[in-house]
């Protein structure tokens, strides 16, 4: 699955548009770097998560989902000696707010969406935290009564200014001073009050000069006797910033404290993010979940294309049991390549745990490889290097190639020599072919359509054409290959029949009769799902003898029916203790079976106490590391 085929499905189109759906940064980045799983087990369980997510949208279009606000970049800031400010801290206490709302709304969905609410358990409520950001930061400052400290040294300031203000206001009343005033105003220069005193009185009133009007006629004095005044507010005020600076210090460790369980709560919400982006995307397409095989079987039931909306004309196809390559004829801009583009994409949005556009009974296989050769397919005229370039594409088509390839060739052997182009492109196919892979091909050559009439494995298929509208109507009929329309439409627009027979002679040296009751009388022929020439594939592989070995983390199916996560074993006789809903009961290796492995579900390095261990022995467990605490225990979960 490389950037080619991406590029060429257009699949980078259908992440941009899940991407949109997305409410955070980070959610939108997995989106836009989502990669195609190949594992079997682990494709169902993205597809049945989206599914139950779009059961949740279904009953509930607003899920509390927080959008972060820079949540992920505060918590990489932590731990280097700087202050969180009040409106990290507001956006904190938001986010645990908003974790505590999914916890409560996925909780009431347990029943409707078993396997999506399972995450909500990795989100831990850190009411304390909450109450005390909540207690100390109101209105996006450090509240007065964060501390006693704080609330003093506020209600101080808030004294001396009422007294500077008196202060001021009576020298402005003053008689002593009016005579030198220039206005009987109040200012402001650098933080302290002065008075406009004209120029020529500067020397009348003790005091400092501030600064000075752009005319030169005024001065603005701080008066002495109010300077004093204004140095102690000024101290205050350092100390006021000082206890803030302690405020924000204590509740920045608190958050350090607990930085790994929001972060876990971070990542969960991401999470969540994606998967309902997936699924309100779903929704959007009018997608479903549909069948996973790994056998090459495709059935498609009134597929569409995503990307082309009420546009899509659906398309049903049956290919792999007894055949496993499929030809496509059919005129130009009559739908044969967004035919096989419908095909690979829909296969690549499985293998991402998409819910496709698509009937009831439909089925997917899944491929290592999508392998493509897809041009312009438009294009009458094609030069030779445009056909080198095909070619070397096929030639590494041909070397990477095997039995889990899905392979998708668009006008195969085009722009050469037609004979020799029919003969190369021939070969291409019954190599493909001999290598196994599921094969789908658009070719112009009707040799090619009379090769897969005689050779098994292969059926036709053509573009459905109406000829008295002169149109495509871009249907797919399977089990026939495309007639030539050129003659019926030459026929139709009032060419002569004589000279119409004479080019059926020169083209296929065989003598045809055309009159105007051909037409009245021509019917296309209806889709056939078997080619006259088939037989069944070996599509049945050996069995693989699966060997019963678990560890630490692994996500099992017991014989009940119940699934749940290996904690600890084997022991002498072969039994594991798995956790199942919350509880550890002991299985024997016989009736446990790998449904995902650890690997498949957790990142390198993840703390499995989070999965195994309650909250409260977690905590027990970290004051231990500490130190010793007489008369601590820790009690096994059960």
């Amino acid at each position: 699955m490389n950037a080619k085929t991406f590029q060429s499905l257009e699949f980078n189109k259908i992440k941009c548009r899940i991407s949109d759906f997305a409410l955070t940064d980070s959610g939108k980045n997995m989106i836009n770097e989502m990669k195609a799983s190949q594992n079997l087990n682990q494709i169902c369980s993205w597809m049945d998560e989206v599914e139950e997510a779009v059961g949740i949208l279904e009953k509930s279009t607003s899920v509390p989902i927080h959008a972060l606000d820079g949540i992920e970049r505060l918590l990489e800031g932590l731990n280097k000696g700087v202050a969180l400010r009040p409106d990290h801290l507001t956006k904190i206490y938001y986010f645990l707010d908003a974790c505590h709302k999914l916890k409560r709304f996925m909780k009431d969905k347990e029943f409707l969406a078993p396997r999506v609410t399972t995450y909500v358990y990795s989100i831990e409520d850190l009411p304390e935290l909450a109450a005390e950001i909540q207690r100390c930061i109101r209105n996006g400052t450090v509240d007065d009564y964060a501390s006693k400290e704080l609330l003093k040294v506020r209600k101080q300031i808030s004294i001396g200014e009422e007294r500077l203000k008196e202060k001021v206001q009576h020298i402005l009343k003053s008689k002593k001073y009016k005579p030198f005033l220039q206005e009987n105003i109040v200012s402001l220069r650098g933080g302290r009050f002065v008075v406009p005193i004209k120029k020529e009185y500067k020397g009348k009133i003790k005091g400092t000069i501030l600064d000075t009007s752009a005319s030169g006629s005024t001065v603005y004095v701080e008066p002495e006797e109010v300077a004093l005044q204004q140095d102690q507010i000024q101290f205050l005020k350092m100390e006021e910033e000082a206890v803030i600076d302690q405020v924000l210090f204590y509740l920045t460790g608190l958050v350090e404290q607990h930085q790994k369980t929001i972060k876990i709560a971070v990542e969960t919400m991401v999470h969540y993010d994606v998967l309902f982006a997936k699924a309100k995307y779903g929704r959007f397409i009018n997608g479903r979940k549909v069948l996973v095989n790994d056998s090459g079987y495709i059935r498609l039931k009134n597929a569409r294309h995503p990307l082309l909306g009420k546009d899509a004309i659906p398309l049903t196809l049956e290919v792999g049991k007894e055949q496993s390559a499929l030809i496509i004829t059919g005129p130009n801009t009559g739908g044969k390549t967004v035919t096989i583009k419908t095909v690979g994409l829909l296969t690549l949005m499985v293998q991402c745990g998409l819910l496709i556009p698509t009937d009831e009974g439909t089925e997917v296989s899944i491929y290592q490889k999508i392998l493509l050769d897809i041009g312009d397919g438009q294009s009458i005229e094609q030069n030779l290097s445009t056909f080198s370039s095909h070619i070397q594409n096929i030639i590494e088509i041909l070397k990477m190639a095997n039995e889990n390839s899905l392979v998708l060739l668009d006008e195969v052997g085009s722009g050469t020599d037609p004979s020799e182009g029919m003969g190369l492109a021939t070969a291409i196919l019954k190599q493909l072919y001999e290598k196994g892979v599921t094969l789908f091909a658009t070719t112009h050559y009707s040799e090619i359509k009379e090769y897969a009439e005689q050779h098994e494995g292969f059926i036709n298929g053509s573009m459905e054409f109406n000829l008295e509208t002169l149109k495509p109507t871009y249907r797919l009929q399977l089990g026939k290959g495309g007639d030539s329309q050129a003659f019926a439409i030459a026929l139709k627009l009032g060419m002569h029949p004589k000279i119409i027979e004479n080019a059926h002679y020169f083209t296929y040296k065989e003598t045809k009769a055309y009159d105007h009751t051909y037409l009245d009388d021509r019917e296309i022929e209806k889709q056939v799902i078997v080619n006259r020439y088939a037989k069944k594939k070996k599509a049945q592989k050996e069995p693989i003898e699966k060997v019963n070995l678990f560890k630490l983390g692994d996500n099992v199916q017991i014989s009940t029916g119940e699934n749940g996560i290996v904690y600890n074993g084997p022991d002498s006789t072969g039994n594991y203790v798995v956790q199942v809903k919350g509880k550890k009961e002991t299985y024997n290796h016989k009736r446990l079976k790998l449904y995902i492995s650890a690997e498949e579900m957790y990142p390198d390095g993840y703390d499995f106490d989070i999965v195994f261990k309650s909250k409260e022995n977690r905590k027990k467990a970290n004051r231990m590391k500490k130190k010793h605490i007489e008369g601590l225990t820790i009690e096994e979960d059960n």
